[in-house]
């Protein structure tokens, strides 16, 4: 398959040996206090092990009251280091990249978890949220900062920053729900400031040789194209990152704005010039053909999902047969089990999408 186990080197100088990336799962397998639990390192480590030129985490809290749903893993406090030093280890020990994407879930912080009222950039009525002081923006800043210190203490190569899905960063990002009127809202030079600050600190405190990448939204969630796509444009001109992760839903669709159908949703990105800062996308990447769909439509990598739930090795199987036919659900508990799924995990796959599992 054309390119898709070519190497791809970053502009910091991290190398991924193939085009193909495990996306940051939700699978609720960590502690009640943030910490990993020897489930959640064997799904990933597996993952590693089958080939995955890339392996990220599941969204990780930089703060406790960011936790967006039970059992997340946290990078929020250094108790949490030794299972996060444990699992960079045995991810980096199989030739795969290790990246923690890092999260705060802001107005989508259930109290009943955190014990506090959640927080975002501005009140919201409807999710019972408080709007943060100038201070605490400040602070949220910092905790995106620390949260990667810590990364790199535990020996991640590098970090991905969850700025889409309407968690804290994209909040910010939204006119919808940012409706501040100091520097951090207003125009969108002011709501895309936090991610910006975030990123600066990040590389001046990290390092040059450090992973940094960006999760956008393009659409949906507050979030208009043409404003995802300004944003995307002074993130290549900067080149502070060393790649941006589309999150796309499905890379074959076309805008949900009307006016700007006619063409895919990725062409919006795609057709950027980048730099040296590499593009990525998940979305529907099941197939070897959906692979390659992505690659020939100008991305670098792809992230993939529920495809590599099927397949720990999806990249082994595919580099040993070109038409490598990957399994479909619904599948059977047992062989989730052997895919290195726990219970926990299945069992939230099973709430998520009931016809995952066959019954």
């Amino acid at each position: 398959m054309t390119m898709i186990f070519e190497p791809l080197v970053f502009p910091c100088g991290k190398k991924m040996p193939n085009r193909l990336s495990l996306a940051p799962l939700t699978n609720t397998q960590s502690f009640a206090d943030g910490c990993l639990s020897d489930d959640e390192i064997k799904w990933l480590t597996m993952r590693a092990e089958g080939g995955f030129g890339l392996t990220m985490t599941a969204a990780a809290h930089i703060h406790a009251n960011g936790q967006g749903f039970p059992g997340q893993l946290g990078i929020f406090s250094d108790s949490q280091l030794p299972g996060l030093r444990k699992m960079a280890k045995k991810i980096k020990a199989e030739n795969s990249l290790a990246v923690v994407q890092l999260h705060h879930a802001g107005l989508r912080s259930p109290r009943e978890l955190t014990g506090e009222v959640p927080v975002a950039p501005s009140p919201s009525e409807k999710f019972a949220a408080r709007g943060l002081s100038h201070g605490e923006v400040k602070s949220l800043i910092e905790d995106f900062i620390q949260g990667a210190e810590r990364a790199k203490a535990a020996g991640f190569d590098g970090v991905e920053l969850h700025a889409a899905h309407n968690y804290i960063i994209c909040q910010f990002l939204s006119s919808e729900f940012n409706r501040r009127t100091d520097e951090y809202g207003g125009s969108l030079e002011n709501r895309s400031r936090v991610l910006f600050d975030i990123i600066s600190g990040i590389r001046k405190r990290c390092g040059a040789d450090f992973l940094l990448g960006v999760r956008l939204t393009p659409e949906r969630h507050g979030i208009e194209l043409g404003e995802a796509v300004a944003t995307a444009k002074v993130l290549f001109a900067k080149q502070e990152i060393d790649f941006l992760d589309i999150s796309a839903w499905n890379i074959y669709k076309e805008p949900v704005d009307e006016t700007l159908q006619g063409r895919s949703l990725l062409s919006y990105f795609t057709e950027l010039e980048r730099g040296a800062v590499r593009l990525a996308a998940a979305g529907k990447v099941y197939t070897p053909e959906d692979i390659q769909f992505g690659l020939d439509a100008g991305l670098d990598f792809v992230l993939m999902g529920r495809a590599a739930m099927l397949h720990h090795n999806y990249p082994m199987l595919l580099n040993a047969n070109a038409d490598f036919v990957p399994n479909r659900t619904p599948v059977s508990r047992a062989y989730l089990l052997s895919e290195g799924l726990s219970e926990t995990f299945i069992d939230y796959v099973g709430g998520q999408w009931p016809d995952f599992i066959a019954q």
